[in-house]
């Protein structure tokens, strides 16, 4: 193997590997607020409070990202991106793994909780670094017929860490009976995550800086306030970019989230059938992320994304009545299509928004664009869905999801092409 391709592999490694602990770390979290996490830091509420109780703690950690997506991409865009991975790795990683060793409301009392959301405080400042800079990782390292490619192996780090967490999940909940799971079971993938963040370390830390911001570093043409000079020169697609990606939270975070607590609370089906078939799901999401991100370096991104976000507004109108069937194949079809959804838009998305910005300001515009996106739709929409389908109907929730894909269907035809960008011109 030549070196370069030695190289253009440890970059691609290094920028899956972070975003696949992310969304470990994000769907563990997720999957235990759907099953356990109410019980154990909020026995004192009813179900329903306790659910929205826990969804909110989800959220905070979402409100934290674009925050973090402000520190770490102001450093990223002028001391470097492979710096400012490492330390947004250790500190998600961190974090989550601390939230496996934190005693429950039964032990601390009003204590736990407050602990829980502080470290989904910690959590959400690491994971809003995380996504810019393994974007940037891949997508400055590419040639540039072949940046959609290359952005695919941070993107298929969702269905990767999806899949993870689910079969953890899975595995814990088929060797344990409900007293163990809901005891000490549920502990364990947080735990995993220490293992996780030392093997992702390693790697990261034998990658070499972005050409392109070397060259920038070596002009000495990095920006004093990167995000402000973003939104200055960048307005349209900080604000575009991030209604665009909106719908990718949606549908990920409702279907990951709420339809979990939703098919095994309300609709009854046992919690290890649920998992079986939302490994599905994540398996059409990896095939879609991965084909239709390669496929975008022939036919453009922007309409791939348009395609996707038009399918999102029909599928959030049919996802509750295919579940509400409790059929099993049609559940499979119904988890499956809002993951292809998210799919068809997130492939093309690793590359489209960094070729949105300049590389001076790349991290911060792109970070933050994406992680404000992640607000509206992976903090708002879970909870939004819980009280429309809790107050209403589960189907009003759905025809919120199909509103917030007409959002970004309008914002991802505002925006213009980019696969032929140079990024140095940009």
């Amino acid at each position: 193997m030549s070196t370069a391709s030695l190289g253009m592999r440890r970059v691609a490694t290094a920028s899956f590997i972070g975003t696949a602990i992310e969304f470990y770390d994000y769907y563990i979290y997720g999957t235990a607020a759907a099953l356990v996490l109410n019980e154990a830091f909020f026995p004192e509420l009813s179900e329903t409070a306790g659910t929205l109780a826990t969804l909110s703690t989800f959220a905070i950690g979402f409100a934290a990202r674009p925050l973090g997506a402000a520190i770490f991409g102001h450093y990223g865009d002028r001391v470097g991106r492979k710096a400012v991975l490492v330390v947004s790795l250790l500190m998600m990683g961190l974090s989550t793994g601390l939230i496996g060793l934190l005693p429950g409301y039964d032990t601390l009392g009003v204590w736990a909780p407050i602990l829980l959301v502080l470290l989904r405080l910690v959590q959400g400042l690491g994971l809003g670094g995380e996504w810019g800079g393994a974007a940037l990782l891949a997508v400055e390292h590419a040639p540039k017929g072949r940046r959609g490619l290359y952005a695919a192996a941070p993107q298929m780090g969702s269905p990767v860490g999806y899949f993870a967490a689910t079969v953890t999940f899975l595995l814990m909940s088929t060797v344990l009976d409900d007293a163990a799971f809901d005891s000490w079971g549920w502990r364990i993938p947080f735990l995993l995550s220490f293992a996780l963040v030392a093997v992702g370390l390693v790697i990261r830390l034998k990658v070499a800086e972005t050409p392109a911001f070397a060259k920038v570093a070596e002009e000495r043409d990095t920006a004093k306030a990167p995000l402000v000079e973003a939104f200055r020169v960048h307005p349209k697609e900080m604000l575009l970019g991030a209604g665009m990606i909106t719908v990718v939270y949606v549908m990920f975070y409702t279907a990951a989230t709420y339809c979990m607590t939703y098919t095994t609370k309300t609709l009854e089906i046992p919690k290890n059938d649920m998992l079986g078939l939302t490994l599905v799901a994540v398996a059409v999401l990896g095939i879609s992320t991965f084909l239709v991100a390669r496929w975008s370096d022939r036919v453009g991104r922007r309409k791939l994304i348009i395609a996707g976000a038009a399918f999102g507004v029909v599928w959030g109108a049919v996802l509750f009545p295919l579940l509400d069937t409790r059929n099993y194949l049609l559940i499979a079809v119904a988890l499956s299509g809002a993951l292809l959804c998210m799919g068809i838009i997130y492939g093309p998305a690793g590359a489209y928004m960094p070729e949105l910005f300049a590389t001076r300001l790349r991290y911060s515009g792109a970070g933050f664009s994406y992680n404000l996106g992640g607000v509206l739709g992976g903090a708002a929409a879970p909870l939004i869905v819980t009280a429309l389908a809790e107050n209403y109907r589960p189907a009003v929730g759905g025809w919120f999801m199909s509103a917030m894909a007409l959002l970004s269907l309008v914002c991802a035809m505002a925006l213009p092409e980019t696969k032929e960008r140079d990024l140095e011109l940009v």
